[in-house]
């Protein structure tokens, strides 16, 4: 606790001279105002922040004014939830400071229609009250401002040093009146690697199905934090076992039942975190070519399997398959993440890597031929970075014999792939001809014949390689006069 609270201190001395500077101004004008939730508790775990949510007993009319005063641009979009905000320019703090992001909220407690995600919003009239309407111990605790007296009315400073998740009030009312909440107890399990409470845990199995109730979009925005969190795994274990997923992402407790042809030992539940964590571990620094977190690759890696339940076969002799379950996940990759309103290009990469996973197997049994390896990278586009990453990933095998093979293998192409692009520019392949050049050799003018005649030349390119432009226009007019037969 002692360190805990030293951490605070240094934490706090950085951000508390704006904080404080606001203090003084809502004391001058004859209100309280103290930080809360998520910049406090970090304050204890020695993170600085330089956004700002403090609360006041002052309604938005008489906040905005103070604020405004205070930072060099403000704002009002929340206002009818009692939340104004502003924000202070780094220039007045020095060189290398950042700016300060303030959000002031007025004391509130909800009031909740037990068929809608929407509070009612009602104000409250002191701190206390405010703060037990958060939802865990951990970001209920506050400091006033400008004297930085520490409170904390529900014990959240012994829960943040035990590193536990607790509802400062009955867990199934809390979750009850915000279901919501169900899904921030997983991601912050992710984010700060703490466990759940026991009662905690016991309300959300009782009442996952609550969840169904919330927008898409705010179950979107949680699981990206979550995947996007140091500790992914844990929060989706939480996810899983407490029933949750089988509302927001039933695919992935759907893998348990599943057996990995390659891996029979272990359910392909278990395959898809390990594939999770390794596809992790290959993510690069932000100068790299997959800088994480990367969402895309964290998406795939855990949806990359969800075709197997679908494809699942028994074979003669008690073995298992799963073929073209690759065609069949992605799919239902897309299907999921546009119920999750996630954007049409996150969609769109997701559903090709998942597509693309399989590609690779075989590869060390035969001998590709260049224009396979070529077809590898064009099929990859900008994704192929990712790719790499995932198909490495994908092998979790214990047997080390195996496991040399398959990353000797992938090596192997990775070389050849550096090889071909360095003599041919492979990541932007073209035929040897374009559009216009096409149209002329073969006097037509713009229409479905010269996509045809495109898509012939780059089937040669991919084939054989540069032809140069004598050889291809040959060959187009070949094909044409073939054609035209």
């Amino acid at each position: 606790m002692q360190q805990l609270r030293r951490r605070a201190l240094e934490s706090l001395a950085v951000m508390a001279p704006d904080a404080i500077d606001l203090g003084k101004r809502f004391r001058a004008a004859g209100y309280d105002l103290a930080l809360v939730g998520g910049p406090v508790r970090d304050a204890f775990l020695g993170r600085a922040s330089n956004d700002l949510d403090l609360t006041t007993p002052a309604t938005p009319d008489q906040a905005e004014p103070l604020i405004a005063a205070w930072g060099d641009a403000h704002w009002d979009i929340g206002r009818e939830f009692g939340t104004v905000g502003a924000r202070r320019f780094a220039g007045r703090r020095g060189p290398g400071s950042q700016d300060v992001v303030v959000e002031v909220t007025t004391y509130r407690t909800d009031a909740y229609d037990p068929t809608s995600r929407k509070p009612l919003v009602e104000f409250g009239d002191t701190l206390e009250g405010d703060l037990s309407r958060r939802d865990f111990t951990v970001n209920a605790m506050a400091v006033r401002v400008p004297d930085l007296v520490f409170v904390d009315p529900f014990d959240g400073l012994a829960d943040l040093a035990a590193g536990v998740l607790r509802t400062p009030i009955d867990p199934r009312r809390s979750f009850d009146d915000d279901p919501l909440r169900m899904m921030r107890a997983a991601r912050f399990v992710a984010q700060l690697g703490f466990r759940l409470d026991d009662d905690a845990r016991a309300a959300i199995v009782d009442m996952a199905s609550r969840i169904e109730i919330v927008s898409a979009e705010r179950v979107r925005d949680e699981l990206t934090k979550l995947l996007l969190a140091p500790h992914p795994r844990a929060g989706l274990e939480v996810l899983v076992e407490t029933g949750l997923a089988d509302h927001v992402l039933p695919e992935l407790p759907a893998l348990r039942l599943e057996i990995d042809e390659h891996h029979r030992h272990k359910d392909v539940y278990q395959h898809t975190l390990m594939v999770l964590e390794k596809a992790i571990a290959l993510e690069t620094g932000p100068d790299g070519e997959v800088p994480g977190p990367d969402l895309v690759l964290r998406l795939a890696a855990l949806l990359h399997d969800i075709g197997k339940p679908r494809t699942k076969r028994l074979e003669e002799g008690g073995g298992v398959s799963f073929h073209h379950h690759e065609i069949v996940g992605a799919k239902l990759a897309s299907k999921r993440l546009k119920a999750l309103r996630f954007d049409k290009q996150t969609v769109q990469d997701v559903a090709r890597l998942t597509e693309l996973h399989l590609r690779f197997h075989g590869y060390g049994e035969g001998e590709w031929t260049d224009s396979a390896v070529r077809r590898y990278v064009t099929d990859a586009g900008p994704l192929l970075e990712r790719l790499h990453r995932l198909t490495r990933s994908d092998s979790t095998t214990r047997n080390q014999r195996k496991a040399a093979r398959l990353k000797a293998a992938y090596d192997d192409l990775e070389k050849r792939i550096a090889t071909l692009r360095e003599a041919e520019e492979l990541a932007s392949i073209r035929p040897d001809l374009d559009g216009t050049q096409i149209m002329e050799i073969l006097g037509i003018g713009p229409g479905r014949d010269v996509g045809e005649a495109y898509r012939h030349l780059l089937e040669l390119r991919m084939e054989h390689g540069p032809l140069g432009e004598e050889r291809a226009r040959a060959l187009l007019l070949e094909w044409w006069a073939a054609r035209e037969a």
